[in-house]
């Protein structure tokens, strides 16, 4: 065989719209031109594999499985479901959410709380404290709590008679409300309870409104209301 030398090979060039590239189906010689080639072509179930890049915002499909997608300022719209725990705005109007079991140091609303079925509104294990007076109906106790309950001393208290003691409670602010009831021991019905709040205290007023002196260490519980003038 003789041994052919090759100079150089030939130079490609650039394919233009014009061009065509011939191919054969079935013995017949047929021709697709560069612009029906490569512009817009029509893939039917293709394989993609991997996307590592490029435009899918005209995709349709609902079964499209995105392994940790970088989004760069995407418009989510409505959503109605997922993790949206990484979300940094500040500005999320939540509709009609189901909050389930929420924890939390604060809640501040400026409509109302409503409350629905058999729920309540109060405080829960932790929140409470009890404290027994000593000497009298007179001598100061202290209870840092936010709710509670006051055992009075025993000593007597005479008939349409007024007593005052203070309540030392580093949650009670000035202008705060405090809700009283006698709920255990003496006699039913003859006490009327009123406090006056201060910063970190309160002035309790005890008044015997029976016709007689009673002389029972009558038990007190109260709660504190947060409450402002203006």
């Amino acid at each position: 065989m003789t041994t052919v030398a090759i100079s150089g090979l030939p130079v490609a060039t650039v394919i233009n719209a014009a061009d065509i590239v011939p191919f054969v189906q079935a013995g017949t010689t047929k021709s697709i031109s560069k612009t029906l080639l490569f512009t817009s072509p029509t893939m039917v179930t293709p394989v993609l594999g991997t996307v590592t890049s490029g435009n899918i915002s005209a995709c349709t499909s609902t079964s499209m499985i995105l392994t940790t997608p970088v989004l760069s300022g995407p418009a989510l719209g409505t959503v109605a479901s997922g993790n949206i725990s990484n979300c940094l705005s500040t500005s999320m109007v939540m509709v009609t959410p189901v909050i389930g079991a929420a924890t939390g140091t604060s809640l501040s609303t400026t409509g109302n709380q409503v409350i629905t079925g058999t729920g309540k509104q109060g405080y829960a294990t932790g929140s409470g404290g009890t404290i027994t007076q000593g000497t009298s109906k007179a001598t100061g106790v202290a209870l840092s709590k936010s709710t509670g309950q006051i055992t009075l001393d025993g000593a007597a208290l005479a008939a349409s008679t007024t007593v005052s003691f203070t309540l030392t409670n580093t949650v009670i602010e000035a202008g705060d409300i405090l809700i009283m009831n006698h709920i255990i021991g003496g006699t039913a019905g003859s006490y009327l309870l009123n406090a006056q709040s201060a910063a970190g205290s309160a002035s309790i007023n005890v008044r015997n409104i029976s016709l007689g002196s009673l002389s029972e260490a009558i038990v007190i519980a109260f709660a504190v209301i947060k409450a402002v003038a203006a």
